[in-house]
């Protein structure tokens, strides 16, 4: 459960408990309760924005490569400020980075599947991600569940938070929806290492799979998702609020499954691929990965 789902279980005015009881029994710390978040000023929403289109055409920098670009634009701004917006998008450049702490004791790190696996068929692998999408007050995390072979969503959340919760919540809706997959495979994140999502995976019997460090690749279907999905609705449109861009969002991708065609299936719609009995494979060392991940 979330920081902010546990200060709401707080009341004011108790009359038998105390605040600091009530911190205590939902296991949040006094401090925490009474921490209302600062927002964002509009001049860092519009560098965040600035950043995250940076970012969608040159995914390999980090944060001094990013503060040169930005400099170059005319953004006045540092190395330190730039390294801390990115952390708070969830952007990490896909060169492989040193490991540099151990992750949390409750969050296993599961064996990468995938290695020389041609993925026939819709079901046999699903993936997940979580973006950042800017508005024109604000921004929101967004988290998509996608069938690897037919590249159709199957279910998606919007957060203003990076905890687990939106996650569960839409792998929950997917397995609901859709006969489970075989394999799920995600990165290293938090949020899908916490034992509450792999929980789910467990439950279902589903082959846990994460991506080693590194591997950017292995997302890059979704990467793609979210390349089309900011060019041409997000950026377009540049939403007030959050009702709006979930609204907006979920117009967008009833259009991309159901109505978008994609050339690598001779113009089907995912829709179409994954209502399919199977689809074609899809080589593993097709170049067009990298070329179109690494493009301008």
């Amino acid at each position: 459960m979330s920081v902010e789902r546990r200060r709401q279980m707080i009341e004011r005015g108790h009359a038998g408990l105390s605040i600091v009881a009530q911190c205590r029994l939902v296991s949040i710390s006094r401090s925490s309760f009474y921490h209302a978040p600062v927002p964002e000023a509009a001049e860092t929403l519009a560098l965040m924005a600035v950043i995250d289109a940076s970012f969608l055409d040159h995914p390999w920098y980090g944060s001094r490569q990013m503060a040169r670009h930005l400099q170059r634009l005319g953004h006045a701004v540092g190395r330190r400020r730039v390294r801390r917006l990115m952390a708070k998008m969830g952007l990490s450049p896909i060169y492989q980075r040193p490991r540099t702490s151990d992750p949390h004791p409750e969050h296993r790190i599961y064996p990468y599947l995938l290695r020389d696996l041609e993925i026939t068929r819709p079901g046999h692998v699903w993936c997940a991600d979580i973006t950042y999408l800017p508005m024109r007050r604000g921004f929101l995390y967004l988290v998509a569940i996608m069938d690897w072979a037919s590249r159709k969503v199957l279910a998606w959340r919007l957060s203003n938070t990076m905890d687990a919760e939106f996650c569960v919540a839409a792998l929950k809706e997917a397995l609901a929806r859709f006969d489970k997959p075989e394999i799920f495979n995600t990165d290293q994140g938090s949020q899908f290492t916490s034992a509450d999502f792999t929980g789910v995976l467990r439950d279902a019997k589903v082959n846990i799979s994460m991506d080693g460090r590194g591997r950017w690749m292995d997302n890059v279907f979704i990467e793609r998702l979210w390349r089309s999905l900011k060019y041409e609705c997000v950026y377009l449109n540049a939403f007030e609020t959050g009702t709006e861009l979930r609204t907006g969002l979920g117009q967008w991708i009833t259009y991309y499954n159901g109505h978008r065609p994609h050339s690598r299936f001779a113009g089907r719609t995912p829709d179409e691929v994954y209502g399919q009995a199977g689809a074609a494979p899809y080589p593993r060392n097709d170049p067009d990965m990298a070329l179109t991940r690494m493009a301008a």
